[in-house]
């Protein structure tokens, strides 16, 4: 088990992008592309593109958590809010931000594509 978190300097990577305007509240926009290295679609993502997307968004220690429990984007897209805020055993806000700001859009926005 580790220690204390230590801060770390956000790091910049030329072919990433991350909108940090909306920092405070955990809602980050990640440009969803192939730029990222992930499919466009959720649905398409494997364990790694899951856990790289929560990486960029700001929440490296909850990602973590994502690849124990072996989430891919099929099933990022069937979690419901009860799955994020307790069976992945994370703390509560980041939790809620993580529900709220990105699995909950991820699966509105997979939806409309997907309901033509």
């Amino acid at each position: 088990m580790r220690g204390v978190a230590e801060a770390k300097e956000p790091c910049s990577l030329p072919m990433l992008s991350v909108d940090m305007e909306n920092k405070e509240n955990g809602s980050v926009g990640v440009k969803n592309s192939m730029e990222n290295g992930r499919p466009p679609d959720p649905a398409d993502w494997a364990v790694m593109d899951v856990v790289n997307y929560f990486r960029m968004a700001g929440f490296e220690e909850q990602a973590s958590a994502f690849q124990e429990q072996e989430i891919d984007g099929k099933s990022l897209l069937l979690m419901t809010r009860n799955d994020v805020l307790t069976g992945l055993q994370l703390k509560l806000g980041p939790a809620l931000k993580i529900y709220e700001y990105h699995v909950k859009p991820l699966q509105t926005k997979h939806l409309k594509h997907n309901s033509s």
